[in-house]
């Protein structure tokens, strides 16, 4: 399980050329599931992305988390986080989870995440979208259990 956490002034999804969500100053999150992943990896991400301090306080600090600026999360599923490219020049993609249990891990991941109190919002799952972001600072960073 792979979340590529970016901190973000705003960002938002767009599918066909039209707007599908969008947040203001939080963390965009590319989230990708990969065969033998488990909730408790799940779980684990959820608890940890809220409390991660990666937000500038008073003194350019990163002392505060996306919970304490009351920011916002979008949460876009990306099966290429389980590419390897350790041979060749084309990403493998056999670490990745099935559609099937991997959309599931998704709603469930995005489901325990809007129990943070945050606003939570998504992509489509298995859509194609374009991702617009103002990546602040840029901070970005990379999650994997």
């Amino acid at each position: 399980m792979k979340a590529v956490l970016q901190r973000v002034k705003h960002a938002s999804v767009s599918i066909n050329g039209e707007t599908f969500s969008e947040i203001k100053e939080g963390l965009l999150i590319l989230y990708g599931v990969e065969k033998g992943d488990t909730r408790e990896k799940m779980e684990w991400m959820v608890r940890k992305i809220p409390n991660l301090r990666i937000f500038e306080d008073e003194n350019e600090k990163m002392n505060l988390s996306v919970s304490d600026i009351k920011g916002e999360i979008l949460v876009v599923s990306q099966f290429t986080l389980a590419a390897d490219c350790k041979k060749g020049t084309r990403p493998g993609f056999d670490m990745a989870e099935l559609p099937a249990p991997a959309e599931k891990m998704y709603e469930d991941f995005v489901s325990e995440l809007k129990k943070s109190g945050l606003v939570v919002k998504t992509g489509k799952f298995g859509a194609m979208m374009d991702i617009s972001l103002c990546n602040n600072g840029p901070v970005t960073i990379i999650l994997e259990k």
